[in-house]
């Protein structure tokens, strides 16, 4: 029996997500509740971790060492850096980064941890399955680098920072946490975002506005994905 981890950072994300399965179990842990389903002979675990790389780490760290998770979605919503991106657009993260960790004062590049590495990339095989729903499904889906920190970009000088030293296609604050935690624990996780705002100065008016809406294409994606896992 496969299990599976949903995570979201914000409730507003895993609502249309939970809507789409049946009734969930409510499992209370760590200050936070995990949704337990059961579909089609699979385990299905789904929370929000609350916003930032620490409590993304928790989730999905607990998801993985408490509840068994064996392959782990992130789907949310994030802040576009490349100008090919326009609101409501999915992304697929091919690896991500953090934007925030700075210990160039010692010779290392940006992003980069002692005995880790600036990028992590994401598993293969699920973002085979992601193109496959996309291609089957009409939609569009973009792939790039995600850099992720501990803060909530929405001028254009810091945008313009991300884009020249990590190469980022879009910028959040939780995908990064995720994927490192997975890739200590050797657990193949995939990284979706649904493009909620420009990065921009007008980033806290249009992310508001975009937000119920990207969350449901992202929803509805993963239901997708989870489809074929199982």
């Amino acid at each position: 029996m496969i299990k599976i981890g949903i995570i979201g950072a914000m409730e507003e994300e895993i609502t249309p997500i939970l809507a789409l399965f049946p009734q969930a179990q409510e499992i209370a842990l760590g200050g936070n509740v995990f949704y337990h389903i059961a579909y089609k002979g699979a385990e299905i675990y789904v929370a929000y971790s609350k916003i930032g790389k620490v409590h993304s780490a928790i989730t999905a760290s607990t998801m993985i060492l408490r509840f068994g998770c064996e392959k782990v979605i992130f789907c949310g919503v994030a802040g576009g850096l490349d100008t090919d991106l326009a609101v409501g657009d999915l992304l697929l993260g091919s690896k991500l980064c953090q934007h925030d960790v700075d210990i160039s004062a010692f010779g290392h590049p940006l992003g980069f941890i002692p005995e880790s590495r600036v990028f992590i990339e994401t598993d293969e095989n699920l973002n085979a399955i992601a193109r496959q729903v996309a291609l089957e499904s009409n939609i569009t889906l973009k792939e790039g680098i995600i850099a992720s920190g501990d803060a909530f970009i929405h001028s254009k000088e810091k945008k313009q920072w991300i884009i020249e030293n990590f190469g980022a296609a879009a910028v959040e604050m939780e995908g990064a946490s995720v994927a490192v935690v997975c890739d200590s624990f050797k657990v193949p996780c995939c990284i979706l975002r649904s493009i909620s705002d420009s990065a921009d100065g007008a980033a806290d008016v249009s992310f508001d506005e975009f937000l119920d809406s990207s969350a449901r294409i992202g929803a509805n994606f993963v239901k997708q994905m989870i489809d074929r896992l199982v």
